[in-house]
């Protein structure tokens, strides 16, 4: 009896997970996105059993080797190992994008909802800081902070979370502006709710599938963004096994040795790419028109 019990209170979310899953399966470039993202995932976890040198290991005597059964993807400039060090970069990069996005998205939703709910002078001191972050064109304002940081991984996370935050403040802003007149936040009220209840309970929850379809988005923008910057010198220390890091050390070898700089360049692309379609699918299924 518990159980049917259990069964039909959660009947109605369970139907609409099975139409989530039938309306992702109708799209086969979803599908392809969905196998790329979990092949990046599984490697990510899987790094120590999966490649068969350490992110720092260096074969001294093998320099600038072609692949070959005994190194797949060739080795570096040192010795390195490509195919073990693009394993060990998943870690990295797909680990500096999910911080980001979801320190970035805590950030951004926080204030904005604040803002957007508040209104009044709060709403117009938050929203002129927002556009403070905003004035500066993005990558430029990331090399400064990393810069003045210095260069590390977490300095560029921090930078990343910086430049990103802004966006979310204004999506959910303009979110909670359009729920906060709604029905079911004056019932709240009229219920003796407390503003921060009402924002957290009911407003956020239902201003989350932009922000889940944004996030999913800029997930490979962050991937692109940190390899970028590591490239150009602002992010991962020299040796760190980092695809933007890694391509810049062979960008001198495109000809002579050009598997040190193609592989880890096809990893960002096609881990980018997976996060694009999924994040494609997901907003079509959460159009309110398709689930119609």
């Amino acid at each position: 009896m518990k159980s049917q019990g259990w069964l039909q209170r959660w009947e109605p979310q369970l139907r609409e997970l099975r139409f989530t899953i039938y309306l992702l399966r109708q799209s086969p470039l979803v599908i392809v996105g969905f196998t790329l993202l979990a092949s990046f995932i599984l490697l990510a976890i899987f790094a120590p059993w999966i490649a068969p040198y350490g992110p720092e290991d260096r074969l001294w005597t093998e320099p600038r080797q072609p692949p070959s059964w005994k190194h797949l993807f060739g080795t570096d400039i040192s010795g390195g190992d490509v195919f073990s060090r693009v394993i060990w970069g998943t870690r990295i990069d797909l680990a500096i994008a999910l911080v980001v996005v979801l320190s970035a998205a805590a950030i951004g939703s926080t204030i904005g909802a604040i803002s957007g709910f508040k209104g009044g002078k709060i709403d117009e001191m938050l929203m002129r800081v927002t556009d403070v972050f905003l004035a500066f064109p993005a990558l430029i304002l990331a090399m400064a902070i990393a810069a003045a940081l210095g260069r590390n991984l977490y300095n560029l996370t921090i930078a990343l979370i910086a430049v990103w935050w802004p966006a979310y403040a204004r999506l959910i802003r303009g979110q909670v502006l359009s729920e906060r007149e709604k029905l079911y936040v004056e019932a709240a009220r009229a219920a003796g709710a407390s503003p921060t209840r009402i924002i957290f309970r009911h407003v956020l929850p239902n201003s989350i599938y932009p922000l889940l379809v944004n996030a999913t988005l800029d997930l490979g923008g962050v991937i692109l963004t940190a390899a970028g910057l590591s490239f150009i010198g602002f992010g991962a220390g020299a040796g760190v096994a980092e695809w933007g890091l890694m391509i810049a050390d062979g960008r001198n070898y495109l000809f002579e040795s050009p598997w040190m700089a193609t592989f880890p360049g096809l990893a960002i692309l096609l881990s980018s790419l997976s996060l694009n379609l999924v994040g494609d699918g997901l907003r079509d299924v959460l159009d309110p028109r398709l689930r119609r």
